[in-house]
């Protein structure tokens, strides 16, 4: 005898919302935002802002998050303003890809 399943969209709307769903989310962020700092470059003698870069990774949860506004999320961004530079790097700096690096190695 095969067993059946008939899926509750409103449910499967209710577990993307739960607060186990984004405490996941939040506990994989965390593991992400640790993998980043730990990888993070840190300027030489001549950085005017030597480790920065490294101090500002901040991770942000929401549970009405997503493209309508009805998914648990988490975020880890980094708020330096050059942040951006040193992930896709520049004419003369080559990229690091701090946060790519560190989703591909932590988001398990």
């Amino acid at each position: 005898m095969a067993a059946r399943f008939k899926m509750s969209r409103k449910g499967v709307g209710q577990l993307l919302r739960s607060e186990m769903v984004e405490a996941e989310m939040l506990r994989r962020a965390e593991v992400i935002k640790s993998t980043a700092v730990a990888i993070s470059p840190v300027g030489g003698a001549g950085d005017p802002h030597p480790g920065r870069y490294r101090e500002s990774w901040t991770v942000d949860s929401k549970s009405r998050g997503g493209r309508r506004r009805d998914r648990a999320t988490a975020t880890v961004r980094n708020n330096a303003y050059y942040a951006r530079w040193v992930e896709y790097g520049t004419e003369k700096v080559r990229a690091h890809h701090v946060l790519l690096r560190a989703a591909k190695a932590g988001g398990r």
